[in-house]
């Protein structure tokens, strides 16, 4: 007897798959009945079926009979799983991308017709259900694959929709983003070491300021700039660590990581 078609099928069950499934799950989008994952790992098949109770399967093209497809695999592989699913995706299918530097153009022409094709770039806070995805519409996809696209993504932090040829630069903001990141949580433990604090005390106060910041600025209708002078009194300590950052120059630093970022994004693209 042949198996039931599924709603959602996720292809790779790596970090950002396996956060996705847990997501989905975790925001009642589908039961576990009604979710599919595949990967080449067996081991990892066998910890995902144990732990959520799901089908999981070696076979790609099972995956692709579902509803709602993901294809989260590295960028390197994805032509080959097109290849290998190709048959089996319909066109009513909806196919979502979160394979970096992987252009809507390769995907839709290497599948070869017409169903919905969506990129999107989410980012490893996603495991914890803080992450952040872009997500850019091929052209078969209409308001209603991209509303089911944003609820599934929504379910592992937040979510916004850009044109395509701005993906490279959610890559190098967001997508690479966490790294620097936690380069500046590690210097900030660092310093406070070695101004003497011990190593946990520095890094509990490092993780809760940069957590702490984010939430204020994430509430808050104020500039970032405006949020800085808040903590900024006139001939105080923080200006005399500001000044050094700037020494530093700490915010093109950033900003040159950004633009380094999205132009090798760009450049996976092309290749």
């Amino acid at each position: 007897m042949a198996k039931e078609k599924k709603k959602i099928g996720i292809i790779g069950a790596g970090k950002m798959g396996g956060a996705l499934l847990g997501g989905i799950l975790r925001a009642g989008i589908v039961s576990p009945q009604e979710l599919i994952v595949a990967d080449q790992d067996r081991r990892r098949l066998e910890e995902l079926k144990e732990k959520f109770e799901i089908e999981a399967t070696a076979l790609n093209r099972r995956a692709a009979e579902a509803e709602m497809v993901i294809l989260a695999v590295k960028p390197q592989v994805v032509g080959e799983v097109i290849d290998d699913i190709a048959k089996v995706v319909k066109t009513e299918t909806l196919l979502v991308s979160i394979a970096a530097g992987v252009p809507l153009g390769f995907i839709e022409k290497r599948l070869g017709k017409e169903c919905p094709v969506i990129r999107a770039m989410p980012n490893t806070p996603a495991m914890i259900g803080e992450g952040a995805t872009a997500l850019a519409a091929g052209r078969k996809a209409a308001e209603k694959e991209m509303a089911l696209a944003r609820r599934v993504f929504e379910a592992v932090g937040k979510t916004v929709v850009v044109k395509e040829e701005l993906m490279d630069a959610v890559t190098g903001l967001s997508g690479s983003g966490p790294a620097y990141v936690f380069t500046v949580m590690e210097a900030l433990a660092d310093g406070g070491v070695q101004m003497g604090l011990d190593r946990e005390t520095a890094r509990l106060l490092a993780v809760q300021t940069v957590l702490g910041s984010a939430k204020l600025a994430l509430v808050s209708d104020l500039h970032f700039g405006e949020l800085r002078d808040m903590v900024t009194s006139p001939g105080g300590t923080t200006i005399a660590g500001l000044r050094a950052l700037e020494e530093g120059k700490i915010r093109a630093t950033i900003m040159a990581a950004v633009e380094a970022a999205t132009r090798r994004s760009q450049a996976l693209g092309r290749s």
